[in-house]
């Protein structure tokens, strides 16, 4: 059987996403979600396509990774192939060699599924590990407690503010106003939601966006963050605990979010906002 590796086109992503939606699950393994093709969205559509891959046997999709940088691939596989070893060995060696277009030369980033046989297969092929990224999760059977902020929708007359939290959450963000209607245009958006938190004195403080990859599916937090001049008064647990509710609304089963193991204050954020932690991911790395 013929393994087909390709780019889709801008009216393929659709299909993508909600392929991405499908192979979600609580039982699963923590890998790409609509979510982060929703989030990488803000670049705009013709970028976003030109960053996904996706290998397909006989006209299935079975694998679809992203770029998140042109040196970072972000993989996911139909949960059925998860063992296939013919699959994994075309991947990896569809990542071995930048000709093929998926990673470029030099030092280069695999994220890959932690189960199934593709880790065995990168490191057979000298890939090693990279630092470990603690994901996490909250079950949404019960309601979700309230975290005491005022919390609000945004809409396009409210994007401003949002990306403005974003800009002052996270040194280097390049989150503007048009990327944030970029963002909104993107199909993963109509199941997503941008939400504000404001202090007592109706000061924005916080923000997240809450990604549902539909009803009896985890939803993704990504991102959240809180105003560098506000820290240190749990408005990152309040925020979460607005974006785990958000999510149940939604018809989500639970939420998840992923964060590097050495921002251990992210992580104590969202252990009091009621995630637990899952078994830590890797990315493998290797110089081409």
């Amino acid at each position: 059987m013929t393994i087909w590796l390709g780019t889709p086109e801008v009216a393929g992503l659709a299909g993508v996403a909600a392929k991405l939606a499908e192979w979600q699950s609580d039982g699963g393994v923590f890998q790409l979600h609509p979510g982060d093709l929703g989030w990488y969205w803000r670049f705009g559509v013709e970028r976003t396509a030109a960053a996904v891959r996706v290998w397909e046997r006989d006209g299935e999709r079975v694998a679809i990774g992203m770029l998140d940088e042109p040196d970072l691939l972000r993989l996911a596989f139909a949960p059925e192939a998860l063992d296939d070893e013919e699959l994994a060995r075309r991947i990896v060696d569809d990542c071995s060699d930048p000709g093929r277009g998926v990673l470029i030369e030099g030092k280069v980033y695999f994220e890959a599924p932690t189960a199934g046989v593709i880790q065995e297969l990168l490191t057979k092929d000298g890939w090693t590990l990279d630092e470990p990224w603690q994901p996490l999760r909250r079950d949404l059977a019960e309601p979700v407690e309230d975290g005491g902020l005022t919390i609000e929708t945004v809409g396009p007359d409210s994007a401003a503010e949002r990306t403005a939290i974003q800009r002052a959450s996270f040194d280097g963000s390049t989150f503007t106003d048009d990327r944030w209607h970029a963002m909104a245009a993107g199909t993963p958006y109509a199941t997503a939601r941008c939400l504000l938190g404001r202090d007592a004195q109706g000061t924005a403080v916080a923000g997240v966006t809450v990604w549902s990859a539909g009803e009896g599916k985890p939803g993704l937090l990504e991102p959240m963050g809180v105003h560098r001049d506000y820290r240190g008064r749990g408005y990152g647990q309040a925020i979460t605990l607005a974006a785990a509710a958000a999510l149940r609304e939604l018809g989500a089963s639970s939420a998840v979010v992923s964060t590097p193991c050495f921002n251990v204050g992210a992580v104590s954020t969202y252990e009091s906002a009621g995630f637990t932690p899952l078994a830590q991911t890797r990315d493998q790395v290797r110089n081409s």
